[in-house]
């Protein structure tokens, strides 16, 4: 039952949550979100420094002739790619469901 206390709780949350405005600079994204937290940015720019690291160790190492070690750590690169993609999805799909507990008035 919607109560006029849950509808004023749920809509000081959604003030809350609207209230960062944090643009993402995401390299390997293909948007960047608005309404992101500081969080998100941090966690982001922290695994794209990570995807950058590795991509540059493989490089060396293919430099200096180590095939294996180049190719352990691409797939290790791409692991990190799909891991990022997963977790903008599962984000994004918690951000829907959040919006849906909303009223429609608000």
């Amino acid at each position: 039952m919607i109560t006029r206390s849950n509808l004023a709780e749920q809509l000081k949350e959604y003030q809350i949550r609207s209230k960062h405005d944090w643009a993402t600079v995401s390299f390997f994204s293909s948007t960047s979100n608005l309404n992101s937290s500081r969080v998100d940015v941090a966690i982001f720019v922290i695994w794209e420094l990570f995807t950058l690291a590795f991509l540059v160790f493989s490089a060396v190492s293919l430099y200096f002739r180590h095939l294996k070690l180049a190719i352990i750590l691409l797939c290790i690169t791409l692991l990190l790619l799909l891991c990022m993609r997963i977790a903008k999805h599962v984000r994004l799909a918690r951000k829907k469901k959040r919006r849906m507990l909303l009223p429609l008035s608000m």
